[in-house]
């Protein structure tokens, strides 16, 4: 087996769980998520010569994830199916919606996206304010401010607002 086969194999080896969970963080389906994660790992290894740094690899990996996601938009509209076809269950019937996680994942999700992205990045991804600005970017005082707003959002979203109290967005 050749270096790069061994250098790429490292590199799924190594990344492919925070991307998965950073992918589901984005759309939100498991089977899309693994398919996101797929096309990451195939447009790297064919871009794997011009990765210079080696040390910002998992960058890299997410800054492609996020193209192949934003690609999913532009290739093709999504299907789209009449909702007076299908019976909704409750879902406060539907015990996940019961956890402090579900309770949780629905308030990110409700964050806006300048919110919710730096927030992700930083919580599921493992990234600094300086990594989260180059990603997405933005200065690192941007990123920073961000971050605030999303978690003091979060607070007020799940009952924490004497916490949040003399906050507001300008």
């Amino acid at each position: 087996m050749s270096n790069r086969q061994h250098q790429f194999e490292a590199l799924v080896r190594g990344h492919s769980t925070d991307l998965y969970r950073y992918a589901f963080w984005l759309c939100g389906q498991d089977a899309l998520a693994q398919d996101l994660v797929q096309d990451t790992f195939l447009r790297a290894w064919r871009a794997l010569d011009s990765l210079r740094e080696v040390g910002a690899v998992k960058a890299w990996l997410i800054t492609i994830l996020r193209r192949e996601h934003a690609r999913l938009f532009e290739r093709k509209a999504m299907p789209a199916d009449d909702i007076d076809d299908f019976e909704l269950p409750d879902p406060q019937a539907m015990p996940e919606h019961r956890t402090e996680e579900s309770a949780l994942r629905a308030a990110i999700a409700r964050l806006e996206a300048k919110y919710r992205e730096p927030l992700v990045l930083q919580v599921i991804g493992g990234f600094s304010c300086t990594e989260i600005a180059a990603l997405l970017g933005l200065g690192e005082a941007a990123v920073m401010t961000q971050l605030f707003r999303a978690r003091q959002k979060l607070k007020g979203q799940l009952g924490f607002a004497d916490q949040v109290a003399g906050v507001s967005e300008p």
